[in-house]
C-alpha cells in the first residue's frame, strides 16, 4: 500500500477512534450548518476525519483502499492528496449550500473524498470494470453515472440518512481536479468526460429550477 493511503487510512482511524469515545470531541468537529455559519470553517476539513460506527468508518477505508492507487499512478502522490483533501471539502460546501437553511444539520464521514478519488479513477481508467453488490461486473463508468443519479434521486426525496449531496459534491471535486491536474483526459477520454458530466449538469438545472 502507498504510504499516502496508508497515512490517510491511519489518520482517519485515530480520529474516527477519538470521536467514538470522546462525545465533546465529535461534536466540537462534526460537520454542523448553524457552527459553521457561525464561523466554524475547519468543520468543513475536520468532519471527513470522522465516523458515525465502525462499519461506516471500514465501508469508506475500503473503497479508498481499492482506487486510490488508480489516481496516484495517473496523478502521483500529491495530486492524489489534492483530489481527496478538495473532494472532501468541496463535498461538504455542496452539503453547505443544499442544506443551508436547516441549522441543525449534522454530518460527518470521508464519503465526500472516497467518492472524488472514485469518481477520478473512473475518469482516468474509465474501461475498468467494478462489481455491482461486489458480485455483477459493470463498466466504471456507467457505475458513476448511475451513482450520481441515484445520489440526487436520494437528495430530492430525502428517503435515508445518507449524505447524497456531500457525495455528490465529492464526485465533482474528483471530476474536475482530475482534469485541471491532467487536462490530456479531455482529449484522451473525450466521450466519457461527457457523460460523466451529465449527472452534475442535471444536479444544477434542477436546482435552478427548485425542484430539489
Amino acid at each position: 500500500m502507498n504510504m499516502i493511503t496508508l497515512t490517510i487510512i491511519a489518520i482517519n482511524v485515530i480520529l474516527s477512534l477519538k470521536g467514538f469515545n470522546d462525545a465533546v470531541f465529535f461534536e466540537k468537529y462534526k460537520f454542523n450548518i448553524g457552527a459553521i455559519q457561525r464561523g466554524e470553517k475547519i468543520r468543513l476539513l475536520t468532519s471527513g476525519f470522522l465516523h458515525v460506527d465502525v462499519s461506516h468508518l471500514f465501508l469508506n477505508m475500503l473503497t479508498l483502499y481499492f482506487f486510490a492507487d488508480v489516481v496516484i499512478h495517473y496523478l502521483g502522490n500529491i495530486g492524489f492528496v489534492l483530489v481527496y483533501l478538495g473532494s472532501l471539502i468541496l463535498g461538504n460546501l455542496v452539503s453547505l449550500f443544499f442544506h443551508k437553511k436547516e441549522y441543525y444539520y449534522s454530518a460527518v464521514g470521508a464519503s465526500g473524498a472516497v467518492m472524488g478519488v472514485l469518481y477520478a479513477s473512473i475518469l482516468l481508467q474509465p474501461d475498468m470494470m467494478l462489481g455491482l453488490f461486489f458480485l455483477i461486473p459493470i463498466p466504471a463508468y456507467i457505475f458513476g453515472i448511475g451513482y450520481l443519479l441515484y445520489s440526487i434521486y436520494g437528495m430530492k426525496n430525502r428517503m435515508d440518512n445518507i449524505g447524497h449531496d456531500a457525495h455528490f459534491g465529492g464526485a465533482m471535486g474528483g471530476y474536475f481536479i482530475t482534469l485541471i491536474i491532467n487536462p490530456w483526459v479531455i482529449t484522451q477520454h473525450t466521450l466519457m468526460t461527457i457523460l460523466l458530466v451529465i449527472p452534475i449538469i442535471i444536479l444544477f438545472v434542477l436546482q435552478r429550477k427548485g425542484k430539489l
